[in-house]
């Protein structure tokens, strides 16, 4: 079960040149394929001036899907080698697209693959990564007096406090690696002697660093 996985940590573009071809990557978080089409979508229309918007995507915590399109450069020159690059930093949710200006020299396959590489690892260098934690929430209902005292107790051992609802009780809204639920099972018993356990909600995704 994949209870962790890499993205980025922010929307990023770069943009290198070879021989007068201008290579822009813009890197984009996504989280489906429609929003990577709508990616792909708007570089069209932002730069209708160039020739090519060749993509690349990855999608899913254990990277279930991936896609790629050469949008008219030679196959496997474009799409696959932008992949391979996505693949080895180890993102996912996370869609590149390259637009390229033609210069007028004719680069060969070896040089639209160097150069549509080179132009996504300098986008993942300007956007960064970042780490993505898969939760088990939960609930507490705990009475004021002991709110404050037991939020801070959980934190200390490593429960992430998600939000708190402050009503008639306060319903703290926690997670926790679903690994160490029995441990935060224990911990609730031990704060409360026994009287209040924490009940299952759910599972979510949540960015780390």
């Amino acid at each position: 079960m994949v209870t962790r996985y890499r993205t980025v940590a922010r929307d990023a573009a770069a943009e290198i040149e070879v021989k007068r071809s201008r290579f822009r990557c813009a890197l984009t978080r996504v989280e489906t394929e429609d929003a990577a089409r709508a990616a792909v979508d708007r570089a069209r229309l932002d730069h209708r001036d160039a020739r090519h918007h060749c993509s690349a995507l990855v999608l899913g915590p254990g990277a279930e899907v991936e896609r790629t399109h050469d949008d008219g450069e030679p196959s496997g020159t474009a799409g696959a080698p932008m992949l391979e690059v996505l693949r080895g930093a180890a993102v996912s949710d996370t869609v590149a697209v390259v637009t390229r200006w033609f210069g007028g020299t004719l680069l060969g396959a070896g040089g639209l693959v160097r150069a549509y590489s080179d132009a996504v690892r300098e986008a993942l260098a300007v956007a960064g990564t970042r780490e993505r934690l898969l939760l088990r929430e939960l609930v507490l209902e705990v009475g004021h007096s002991d709110a404050g005292r037991i939020e801070s107790d959980l934190r200390s051992r490593g429960v992430a406090v998600l939000g708190a609802t402050y009503a008639a009780e306060v319903t703290l809204r926690l997670g926790v690696d679903p690994s160490r639920a029995d441990l935060l099972h224990a911990a609730v018993a031990e704060l409360t002697g026994g009287a209040l356990t924490a009940e299952p909600v759910g599972e979510r995704w949540v960015d780390v660093g």
